[in-house]
């Protein structure tokens, strides 16, 4: 049952992240700056998490010894992570691309156990990493209207999955002494105080109360801090704790899925053919990267 729970908690805050690229493309194309509204996303989402472990009764107190994990943990999202992800999808000008590479996530997770912890690696592992940057560079290649800044958004976006993966590791490590939504209220908390700065200055930079206090403003907002951020972060922060980082980054790979087709449910984008075959290429890849055929292993070293 417990099993069974942890995979639930992955999958619907895998759902609810694919479908945060629409709704900040949507606050992206009004022109309303990442450094204003992802401060406020993230305040509302500690604030409500506050309350619910007030109501839970939950110990919010800090280990002396885990106070740098917990700044770590915000300093890689969502500061660095939400920054970068904003950023690129306003660059690519595409929310599915943009969660595409979002979605290499577990292939870079792979390649930095390989590196730092010596775990082990396959023949499907290298062939997985191969499929998966030939899928998206399928995706990219077929993109009608690509700006000047495009490569420099898919460049955004890679920073991006760098501080997911540490993210996760920061994660797994607090997870065995506090609840999953004490440590992402903390999370963002601390990460609305990485923000200010920003918010004050290039966020508050062009202010227009009707543009960015309307409700178009308001209703991607909500829902990004009440379902992507309340929601899915303490979902995601229980999965990590049953699956640890390798399993369940696995479904990271979900994310471009569900970002494709809410966008073309609600009309948001359309992709080509090609792009589509790109996008299941590149999902092929990297489950392929994430299961175990038991073939001789390339690198071998102390499996997680």
């Amino acid at each position: 049952m417990k099993s069974l729970k942890v995979y639930l908690a992955a999958v619907f805050a895998i759902l609810f992240w694919g479908l945060s690229f629409i709704w900040s493309n949507r606050l992206v194309q009004q022109g309303i700056p990442v450094e204003y509204f992802l401060p406020i996303r993230i305040f509302v989402a500690a604030v409500l998490l506050l309350i619910i472990n007030l109501v839970c009764g939950y110990d919010m107190r800090i280990k002396r010894k885990d106070l740098v994990h917990f700044l770590m943990l915000a300093a890689c999202e969502p500061f660095i992570y939400f920054f970068c992800e904003t950023y690129g999808i306003q660059f690519t000008g595409s929310p599915t691309i943009s969660s595409l590479v979002i979605a290499s996530t577990p292939v870079v997770a792979l390649g930095a156990g390989v590196i730092f912890f010596h775990e082990r690696i396959t023949w499907q592992h290298v062939v997985g990493m191969v499929i998966c940057l030939g899928g998206l560079f399928m995706v990219t290649r077929a993109q009608p209207s690509t700006s000047r800044l495009f490569v420099f958004g898919i460049v955004v976006l890679i920073l991006a999955v760098f501080a997911e993966v540490a993210y996760a590791a920061f994660t797994k490590m607090l997870s065995g002494g506090y609840k999953p939504t004490v440590i992402v209220m903390y999370q963002f908390l601390i990460g609305t105080i990485f923000f200010i700065p920003l918010f004050l200055t290039r966020g508050m930079e062009n202010y227009a109360p009707e543009v960015y206090m309307g409700w178009n403003f308001w209703e991607p907002v909500l829902c990004l801090a009440v379902l992507c951020s309340t929601v899915a972060f303490a979902l995601w922060a229980y999965a990590i704790g049953g699956l640890g980082v390798a399993k369940s980054s696995i479904f990271q790979a979900l994310n471009p899925v569900v970002t494709a087709l809410a966008g073309f449910v609600l009309g948001d984008e359309i992709l080509c053919g090609a792009q589509w075959l790109g996008l299941a290429i590149a999902v092929g890849g990297v489950i392929l990267t994430q299961i175990d055929l038991g073939g001789k292993a390339l690198v071998s070293g102390n499996e997680a």
